[in-house]
């Protein structure tokens, strides 16, 4: 798309960043990964196993991903720091996504424990993407804690919903200054598409990808979904109105010209 997307010390070509978990296999997860073409992707600590031999790291390594460690599955301010401290120790890296759950039903994030955790992070020196909901005020205290990027969800994970509250996203967006990726809820590339012309920054996709008939082909969906909000956002879309006008002009048409 022209530039690098930069966060933190990551940077990458694409501004999609892709889940790991969830595919039915690793031939699939590598194919889905390459047809992306994105360079940041996600795992969660406890599914990988670094010393073993053909992990979902090993394949990251391979593929020349950044690995972003997440703390999925926490459920208090504590528990996300220990992981994210294992996932340092682990992969010799400062950047961690962080998520703290609030419900295990709707698996909303707890934002509470979220501010909490993500303060004791970044105190610690660590570089954190935090998921949080659509709230500006959560979101703006997140960025004013140090956090590098905050990642408003557009609706619950995995229900592919897509964004319920645009104008949520879009002002979240606007006010904050450190890079808004949407993060939950994408089911296709249009739900893509939309976040980017909302002015986030980014998207995540997990679910939306790992979940489709055909993982291969809707991450290239998504792909392109990204590009062409990216794109959208920085054309500038013409205003919306309530009456039609024309795009050609009356003057000059030839059945009007009087002689």
């Amino acid at each position: 798309m022209g530039e690098l997307f930069q966060v933190g010390s990551l940077t990458s070509p694409s501004r999609l960043i892709v889940g790991t978990g969830g595919f039915r296999s690793m031939d699939v997860l590598q194919s889905s990964l390459v047809a992306s073409e994105a360079s940041i992707a996600t795992v969660a600590l406890r599914r990988v196993d670094p010393s073993v031999e053909g992990s979902i790291y090993d394949l990251l390594d391979r593929l020349n991903f950044s690995l972003l460690p997440n703390t999925a599955g926490c459920y208090s301010a504590d528990e996300a720091v220990k992981v994210a401290e294992l996932a340092r120790e682990a992969f010799a890296t400062s950047a961690v996504k962080l998520e703290v759950i609030g419900d295990d039903v709707t698996l909303l994030p707890d934002t509470s424990e979220t501010l909490v955790a993500a303060g004791r992070l970044v105190r610690a020196g660590f570089e954190v993407w935090a998921y949080t909901s659509d709230d500006l005020i959560v979101a703006q205290r997140l960025e004013q804690l140090g956090c590098v990027a905050v990642m408003p969800l557009g609706s619950p994970i995995g229900s592919g919903l897509g964004i319920l509250n645009p104008h949520a996203i879009a002002m979240i967006a606007e006010r904050i200054s450190v890079p808004v990726l949407l993060d939950a809820g994408v089911g296709t590339a249009s739900d893509a598409a939309m976040a980017m012309e909302l002015g986030c920054d980014g998207v995540l996709a997990a679910s939306a990808i790992n979940r489709a008939l055909d993982p291969v082909t809707m991450a290239e969906a998504i792909r392109d979904g990204v590009r062409a909000g990216f794109l959208a956002r920085r054309a500038g879309r013409i205003p919306p109105r309530l009456h039609a006008e024309a795009s050609s002009p009356a003057f000059g048409r030839p059945d009007l010209f009087v002689q």
